[in-house]
């Protein structure tokens, strides 16, 4: 089968990878001919553990093709995925030029036979109709074309796994033929199968992610109720998390969410509930929390700190990624620098993306351990492998001061028979 994808972020470019291992011919669309160059050289541009090597080997295998070029793609194509960003506008409303502008494109370019144009990307109910009336209001009379949503659940740093492994294939579409289309594509791919119309599919993706970070607010809310009394976040999550209606997974206390997705995505249903005349108290309550959250992590340094001078171990938004969106490190560092605080940062691979924000406002070092040289203090923003089981013995030699505070709580079990630091977790009593 010959499969488009329109886009080469995590989403096009994983899913296009993984397409292309299952024997499809597949051409990916960019706009940059820099980025364009790199891929087609085997570079994947992002950070993502086994990417380059599956990107590597279907080049080789010459099942995979990147072009500028929409007439290269589209005409043989028998599905085409978008697969474009939707990042948010300052009020919060999904921006969807993209999304729209490769419609056009995609109409103007279908050709005399059938072809299924699949939304992957995050959109608002209704996209995939505006999709839709652009498509037939461009395309030749003899082209005929089905709509449908078909989003997408990777998580960074285990995208490719997530791909092949799904938990579900969510197809929304009004079409049978197309329906049946993408079924026949997906049979590779594990995971339930759930067919729904348009509206249900995009609303599917915003309410898992909406979910998600429901759950991180509301184990860092629990947390602040826990460092005001004396409670013990861990053990307060884990006795309810043995409720079968309830259980444990992702209620995880820390310096709240960030990345590509929840953010943006619990900000647009908040925008649509509001163009829809739904009160969203709900979810104006979660994105309040998780902004208390880095508040209170910066708060609770600068109170203790005893000099303005502190390490940053972890800038990715989770470990096994280079995506620094909407990541805490970013708010944290910032909230820092207004207070003076000097700042000497590390990070596996996202140390280049945090260079183009601060540029030499912060430190940059090649270790972890670098960092920590005459430091007050020590953040740690992401729970990397590399960070959770450091040497104690080392860091106190290094640091001038031996104040940690942890924003993932990695240390509570190791600290104490470390006891000659000063440790401030989330949601429990410090240990002085």
């Amino acid at each position: 089968m010959t499969i488009t994808f329109v886009g080469h972020g995590y989403v096009g470019l994983v899913t296009a990878c993984v397409f292309a291992d299952f024997g499809n011919d597949v051409w990916v669309i960019g706009h940059t001919d820099e980025k364009l160059k790199r891929l087609k050289s085997g570079d994947p541009i992002i950070y993502e553990p086994g990417l380059k090597e599956l990107l590597e080997k279907n080049l080789r295998a010459k099942r995979l093709h990147f072009t500028k070029n929409y007439g290269d793609a589209i005409p043989d194509s028998e599905i085409v995925f978008i697969a474009v960003g939707t990042p948010p506008k300052e009020n919060g409303e999904a921006d969807l030029s993209a999304v729209l502008a490769v419609a056009k494109e995609i109409g103007e370019n279908l050709k005399n036979h059938f072809t299924v144009v699949s939304c992957k990307s995050t959109v608002p109910v209704g996209t995939n109709l505006k999709i839709e009336k652009i498509i037939n209001g461009c395309k030749t009379p003899a082209a005929k074309v089905a709509v449908a949503s078909c989003p997408e659940f990777l998580r960074e740093g285990t995208a490719i796994h997530d791909t092949v492994n799904a938990d579900r294939v969510v197809i929304g579409s009004d079409s049978a033929e197309a329906i049946k289309l993408l079924l026949k594509t997906h049979e590779p791919i594990n995971g339930q199968r759930v067919i729904t119309n348009l509206a249900s599919a995009e609303l599917i993706k915003y309410t898992s992610n909406a979910m998600l970070a429901t759950k991180i607010s509301f184990a860092n809310l629990i947390s602040f109720y826990c460092e005001r009394t004396g409670a013990d976040v861990e053990s307060v999550l884990n006795a309810v998390g043995l409720d079968k209606r309830i259980g444990r997974i992702f209620m995880d206390p820390g310096v709240g969410y960030g990345g590509s997705c929840f953010p943006k995505d619990v900000n647009a249903l908040l925008n649509t509930g509001k163009s829809l005349g739904i009160d969203t108290a709900f979810l104006e309550a979660v994105e309040n929390v998780n902004a208390q959250s880095r508040h209170n992590f910066v708060d609770k340094i600068s109170a203790h700190i005893p000099e303005k001078n502190i390490a940053v171990w972890g800038l990715s938004f989770k470990p096994n990624t280079d995506d620094i969106r909407f990541a805490p490190s970013i708010y944290v560092i910032n909230n820092l620098l207004k207070k003076n605080f000097r700042i000497a940062v590390y990070d596996p691979v996202a140390m280049d993306n945090i260079r183009k924000i601060f540029g030499e406002k912060i430190c940059y070092c090649n270790n972890p351990y670098e960092a920590l040289t005459g430091v007050a203090g020590l953040a740690v923003l992401t729970e990397w492998n590399e960070f959770k089981e450091p040497d104690f013995a080392k860091m106190k030699k290094l640091m001038k001061n031996h104040y940690i505070f942890d924003g993932r709580n990695i240390y509570f079990n190791n600290i104490k028979d470390n006891n000659n630091f000063a440790y401030f977790p989330i949601g429990k009593k410090p240990i002085i």
